[in-house]
């Protein structure tokens, strides 16, 4: 695999009200091409602001964040970012929020047809297709998630960043999600870059898991590489020594950065 993304001491600062607060301090990572990165740490340790810097919404304050060799300075369609909150459009059918991203980076180089045709693909690949012309108050959370990830698709990303897209859903669908990303991991190869608080997500699904160190000045403690073969599955996972091994790893790091500590007995 070759190197796609990569991130170089990079340094973010914000300011406010004349304070300035050091959310990363010197991160460096590469990503290389069909790679899935889990990026994992306690609540406020920088990773959302990492995602969001190479989605191209945080600008740095020193250091350089390059997509194939190329300076990511704003957003662009290069790059889709799936929240844990859907971002669909209420009065919207799912086809149309879909098709909506789907008008935007090719409309006007396809004909309707060929539009129609991309739109329903990507809905078909996450099994909404036959939701289509329903709107999102009359789905569930989980089959928004799975439209917002089609949306996303969609656009055919280089990286697709997903950012807590599980962590408001209840257990039995955020299975079934956890499924079907690695289902599309398989079938169209994305680099793909994840937020997680999960553990067992973070292992399941990922090839490499990044582990950030606490804020202020956050930055990267330790990266693991997942050796469990593909396809997995849940269902067997605590099976499998290496998924336990890099289970265990990253407990131990979580529990040796954990910000609150249990008083000593007086």
């Amino acid at each position: 695999m070759k190197p796609q993304l990569s991130l170089e001491n990079v340094f973010v600062d914000f300011e406010r009200d004349g304070v300035i607060s050091s959310v990363l301090d010197n991160v460096s990572l590469t990503v290389n091409s069909g790679e899935y990165i889990s990026i994992i740490g306690h609540s406020g340790c920088g990773k959302s602001t990492l995602l969001n810097v190479v989605a191209g919404l945080v600008p740095l304050t020193l250091g350089a964040a390059l997509l194939d060799n190329k300076e990511i300075t704003g957003p662009g369609p290069d790059r889709a970012v799936v929240f844990q909150n859907h971002s669909l459009l209420p009065w919207m059918t799912v086809y149309e929020n879909v098709r909506l991203a789907v008008d935007k980076i090719f409309g006007g180089k396809e004909t309707m047809s060929q539009l129609h045709r991309r739109a329903m693909r990507n809905l078909e690949l996450v099994k909404m297709d036959h939701a289509a012309k329903k709107r999102p108050s009359e789905i569930s959370g989980g089959m928004k998630q799975r439209v917002g990830i089609a949306r996303a698709l969609a656009m055919e990303p280089k990286v697709l960043l997903l950012d807590e897209p599980f962590g408001a859903l209840d257990a039995l669908t955020r299975g079934h999600l956890q499924d079907t990303v690695m289902e599309l991991h398989a079938r169209i190869n994305a680099t793909v870059m994840m937020i997680t608080h999960d553990v067992d997500e973070a292992v399941l699904l990922a090839d490499k898991v990044v582990m950030m160190t606490n804020g202020p000045k956050a930055t990267i403690g330790k990266v693991i590489d997942v050796r469990c073969p593909r396809p997995r599955s849940r269902l067997t996972a605590y099976d499998d020594p290496e998924f336990m091994r890099c289970r265990q790893e990253i407990v131990s790091f979580l529990e040796a950065h954990d910000r609150v500590k249990t008083p000593e007995p007086i």
